[in-house]
């Protein structure tokens, strides 16, 4: 009997499911931001919980130190994203291809597939051991890139390496954001500020090995006269090495809570929590009792069951239909995934067209204004990629302030002056002209693909959380490949992929003005 009455006392304290249409926008906003959606309580009263301690804490030297080695992923897609256009040329002239766009296409489908690999691997064996392992899988293909043999085998290197690299962009925003307080949550789109380094890395050993080491135009091209392409590979590998080591050095990662809380392993979210707060001496009021309280979640509750963290067998289709299928569960998540993944096809053709054909345009228009010469071009490409930095940085600034209307007013700011410079950029008539809109493109488009970066991992639950962020970056790659193609058959020197691109922001725009989840205020869930 005193059983009976235990299990109808604990039944009591399952949270009920609140009444939407008694809530208005602002109970929303200070909640967690999926809370209202009703895919499973039991779930959201256990988020709901994690997320009070998670904010209980504070941010502590951990969140610090996750910044800068999540960062580190950033910087290595970019990175070895940009290192493959820069020495495409190069390259090309030594072993003279059939395809020359095949490095492209290369590094696209690498980190496509990356994405989805190590995306869905996220939500079905967890977020630690991508975050340990991708970095090194990267740095080990991207040294040996450099001293490729042939054209093909290059293109090989290229693609695992991205391989790993694609990954990363997946993890490195959850891992992150489901360790952070609400309260510091704007430094999601703040690393992105990583991107720009990344680039700027590219940039500066572009910079100090091409115009050095590369053979002379119209003269012979072999391997002896044409190292310096090989060695911007040696330098980009050895570094992202360095960065996979301090990984694994600096920090030992535990396994996410909100991760955990969705495997129902409530035990290990509070040794995780706490841990934390002890060696931090912060408070910590999260108990198991607390979390057992709530009940078991991907039961049957209230009108209907939810979806599930998994299907009935862990590594099986099922699973990943279990993971997709989650994304659509109600209408509100089911619009706001595609207006995201639609969102990722249209900058993933907008940025590969404008900043991964850049140094061709460079050239074409360094040759107009009477310097093409390889120290100008990879010089300006410096300092373009330089201005990336600051792009993030203040978006996120923008994204934590009302009056900028949070992510979604900062994605549409962002957005429209990147187009008003795309369109401004035609008219250029001098280097410095040349150089500054440049500059300036590079800045703005950046404040709307940081904060997109972060959006979509808020936005979505957090138990499908890697197969959304991997599909989403999957179809940004997709495009990329497509850009390659177009690329082959267009002229890149031309101002046409410019306007199209300028067409492209305009549509970004209007989709993030009508996206239906709003962060600013919420916390994940």
């Amino acid at each position: 009997m005193a059983h009976s009455l235990e299990e109808k006392h604990k039944e009591t304290e399952i949270p009920r499911e609140p009444d939407v249409e008694s809530l208005d926008a602002t109970s929303v906003r200070r909640g967690d931001i999926l809370s209202l959606e009703h895919t499973d309580p039991v779930l959201n009263a256990k988020m709901h919980l994690v997320n009070d301690t998670i904010d209980e804490i504070g941010f502590t030297t951990y969140q610090a130190k996750l910044f800068c080695l999540n960062g580190f992923g950033y910087a290595t897609d970019s990175l070895l994203l940009l290192i493959q256009s820069i020495i495409a040329t190069n390259a090309g002239n030594e072993f003279n291809p059939s395809y020359p766009k095949a490095l492209t296409i290369a590094v696209y489908s690498g980190m496509l597939l990356g994405a989805l690999f190590w995306g869905m691997s996220a939500d079905i064996i967890g977020r630690k051991f991508a975050f340990n392992f991708s970095l090194l899988f990267s740095a080990v293909f991207a040294i040996v890139a450099g001293a490729a043999p042939n054209w093909p085998v290059l293109g090989l290197f290229v693609a695992l390496s991205a391989f790993g690299a694609g990954g990363n962009l997946v993890l490195d925003t959850a891992v992150f954001l489901e360790y952070l307080p609400s309260k510091q949550q704007w430094l999601l789109t703040l690393m992105a500020a990583w991107w720009g380094l990344g680039q700027l890395i590219a940039g500066l050993f572009a910079w100090a090995f091409l115009p050095n080491f590369s053979c002379p135009k119209g003269g012979p091209c072999n391997k002896s006269n044409n190292q310096g392409w090989r060695y911007v590979w040696y330098a980009g590998g050895a570094l992202v090495l360095l960065m996979s080591l301090l990984r694994v050095t600096i920090i030992r990662l535990k396994e996410t809570p909100k991760y955990l809380i969705g495997e129902g392993k409530d035990e290990q979210v509070v040794e995780t929590l706490q841990a934390i707060a002890t060696k931090y001496n912060r408070p910590c009021s999260l108990t198991l009792e607390k979390l057992q309280a709530c009940g078991v979640t991907g039961e049957a509750t209230g009108r209907r069951k939810s979806v599930g963290a998994h299907a009935k067998k862990r590594f099986s289709l099922g699973e990943v239909g279990t993971h997709i299928k989650g994304l659509f569960e109600t209408r509100r998540i089911a619009i706001s995934t595609s207006l995201i993944w639609f969102s990722w096809l249209l900058i993933g053709l907008a940025y590969p067209l404008y900043n991964v054909f850049l140094p061709t345009y460079l050239a074409s228009r360094g040759a107009q204004f009477g310097d093409d010469s390889e120290y100008t071009t990879w010089r300006n490409y410096a300092l373009v990629n330089f201005s990336g930095i600051g792009g993030p940085v203040l978006a996120g600034f923008m994204c934590h302030s009302r009056f900028f209307w949070g992510r979604r007013g900062t994605m549409v700011i962002g957005a429209l002056v990147t187009m008003v410079f795309f369109f401004a950029y035609t008219q250029v008539r001098s280097a410095s002209q040349n150089l500054g809109f440049s500059c300036a493109i590079n800045f703005c488009l950046n404040i709307y693909y940081g904060t997109l970066y972060a959006y979509t991992p808020e936005v979505l639950p957090s138990v499908h959380r890697g197969t959304g962020n991997g599909i989403a970056i999957g179809l940004n790659r997709v495009m990329g490949i497509i850009s390659a193609v177009i690329a082959t058959v267009a002229n890149t020197a031309t101002a046409v992929p410019i306007y199209i691109c300028a067409a492209l922001y305009i549509l970004m725009a209007i989709v993030a003005a009508v996206f239906p989840f709003e962060p600013y205020g919420s916390r994940s869930s």
